[in-house]
Formats: structure tokens, C-alpha cells, sequence
């Protein structure tokens, strides 16, 4: 096969045998994959060292197995060239509902709280970070991992958060929609992202601190500033703190009253429906997907006659 591909990340290499690989995470409309180009010469080095992240290229290659997924053995590599037919916007993923559209449905929402200061707390911070907002992905690889994605996971979030509260109306709806609007909101400051929604990596303090961490930061200076309740204030925070649910994934607490429960689940869901929803793109009827590690390395199937 012979196509283009945007450059999601790129690295030079030391194989087992000795000899330099290049290892590449390369992403089109339709999604990533990982790609190696064996045994690179030293001539083709002043070439391949122009390459970054971020570039459109044009590879051959050979489509591969390996652990069960697919990947690419990169037989060459070149930038693209002026007069290549081919343009950034036409092989980036974006989510599948206009940014404005969803950013409209989610500032609806916080505006509609009648608890004053969730309503506060979520309103400055969408008008505060509505250009970003606009394009960010909800991860650099993985969920939502594409234009305005952050924006649709949220969105679809909210969306199965007000049925949930019709159905367990012991839960506090505008405590749950605050959870969601602000569960990922410093992703924004975690990630870096340039405006075609492509992450090459994590800030400095994404790194040392993580979102959860620096959400808790947030929180806490602004619910100070607008003089919210140190409870109320405290319980949203434990929200972002404990949506991760697990130790390993960030989360050192697993939520302690229904609303940060339920924000813990609506999380997975929205993420598990887009990975299985992103898996079987392509996938023909009656066939499985390749293997997906963030479904704990399952396939998934889709039927042919349902």
C-alpha cells in the first residue's frame, strides 16, 4: 500500500540487533496506527531526521501482524511534497458534530443550573477556555482522541447524565452536569494540542501533576475567588479526584457519595462506546475488529444480520 499519513509521533531507534528502526504512531481520517521502518541506512538519515511530528507524509509499506494488531512495515518514506494532492484538513479525525453545536449544548446546560455557584464555577470556566475548546482532543492516543473531541465526550456525557438522573432521582443533577463539564476541563493544560486537534505530548506540569491533579488546583482558586461553599467546593473536587476510579489510573480515592459515583460511569461508557464505535470502522459485517488494548485487548464483533 502507498498513502499519506500524518506523523503523530516519530523516533529514531536502537534495535536488539544493533542496527536503527524508525518507530512511528502515523494517523489519518479514519484513525492511528503504528508503523517500524527497519534497518535504516545512515543515507537515509539526513532525510528521515527532517521529518517531525506533525508533518504529512507519504509512505509505502506493508501491512503487518503483530500481537494480534495491525501494523506497518515502512518499506520508504518522504514529506510531502508542494504538488502532492493532499492537505492537513483531509486526513484529520474530527468528532462527527459541529464544535460550536456542542459547545452551544454544554454552556446551555451550565447556564441552565440553578445552583448558583456550580452555575458560576462552569460558566467562567467555558467562556474562559472556549477558543482551545473548540479544537482540543480529549487525549493525545485513545478516547476522543481527535478534533473537538473533548467538546463530544463531554456533550455525550451530559447527554446520558440527564437520563440518569430521571431515573435515580436521588442524584443531584446540577452537581452531576458540574462533574461533567469539569471531570477533563485542565486536559486542556495536561495535553498539548495544536489547532487541528493533533497531540504530540503532554505539558510539563500534565506531566508531573496529570489532569486530575491540576483540576483540583483550578477548583479550589476559583471556587475561592467566587466565595463558594467549602463543601460544595470540596465535593466537586473530589469528583475530579476520584473519576479515575482506580489507584493505577490516577485516582488515589473511589468516589464517596452517588454523584461522583455515577460520573465515574458515565465516564467509561462514553469512552468504551467510542473505542468499540472506533474499532469497527472498516470492520466488514460478520467480522471482527483487530484486537483494542484499551478494551482489555478484546475484539469486537459486528453482526451481520442485526
Amino acid at each position: 500500500m502507498t498513502d499519506f499519513f500524518i506523523i503523530k509521533t516519530i523516533a529514531l531507534k536502537l534495535g536488539s540487533n544493533k542496527k536503527q528502526y524508525l518507530d512511528l504512531l502515523l494517523a489519518d481520517s479514519t484513525g492511528e496506527i503504528t508503523a517500524k521502518k527497519w534497518d535504516v541506512a545512515d543515507t537515509e538519515l539526513p532525510s528521515v531526521n527532517e521529518i517531525k511530528d506533525g508533518d504529512i507524509v507519504k509512505i509505502k509499506a506493508q501491512v503487518t501482524q503483530w500481537n494480534g494488531l495491525r501494523q506497518l512495515r515502512v518499506l520508504k518514506i518522504r514529506k510531502k511534497a508542494a504538488n502532492d494532492p493532499v492537505e492537513m484538513v483531509d486526513l484529520i479525525k474530527a468528532a462527527p458534530e459541529r464544535p460550536e453545536d456542542m459547545y452551544h449544548y454544554i454552556y446551555a446546560r451550565a447556564e441552565a443550573m440553578t445552583d448558583v455557584d456550580l452555575k458560576a464555577i462552569c460558566l467562567r470556566l467555558l467562556t474562559e477556555n472556549k477558543e482551545r475548546l473548540m479544537y482540543y482532543p480529549a487525549a493525545q492516543k485513545n478516547h476522543h482522541a481527535q478534533l473537538a473531541g473533548l467538546l463530544y465526550h463531554v456533550k455525550r456525557m451530559l447527554m446520558n447524565g440527564e437520563r440518569m438522573c430521571q431515573v435515580y432521582t436521588n442524584l443531584n443533577a446540577d452537581l452531576v452536569a458540574a462533574g461533567v463539564i469539569l471531570h477533563d476541563i485542565e486536559k486542556l493544560n495536561e495535553i498539548d494540542s495544536n489547532e487541528l486537534g493533533i497531540s504530540t505530548g503532554y505539558s510539563f506540569e500534565g506531566q508531573l501533576l496529570g489532569h486530575l491533579v491540576q483540576g483540583i488546583k483550578t477548583i479550589e482558586k476559583i471556587a475561592d475567588e467566587i466565595g463558594m461553599p467549602r463543601e460544595k467546593a470540596t465535593m466537586l473536587e473530589h469528583m475530579i479526584l476520584t473519576h479515575h476510579y482506580e489507584p493505577e489510573y490516577g485516582s488515589p480515592k473511589k468516589p464517596m457519595f452517588p454523584e461522583a459515583e455515577i460520573l465515574h460511569y458515565l465516564d467509561i461508557i462514553d469512552a468504551r462506546m467510542f473505542d468499540m464505535e472506533d474499532a469497527l470502522q472498516g470492520v466488514q459485517p460478520g467480522e471482527f475488529s483487530d484486537r483494542v488494548w484499551t478494551l482489555d485487548n478484546r475484539k469486537v464483533y459486528k453482526p451481520s444480520e442485526i
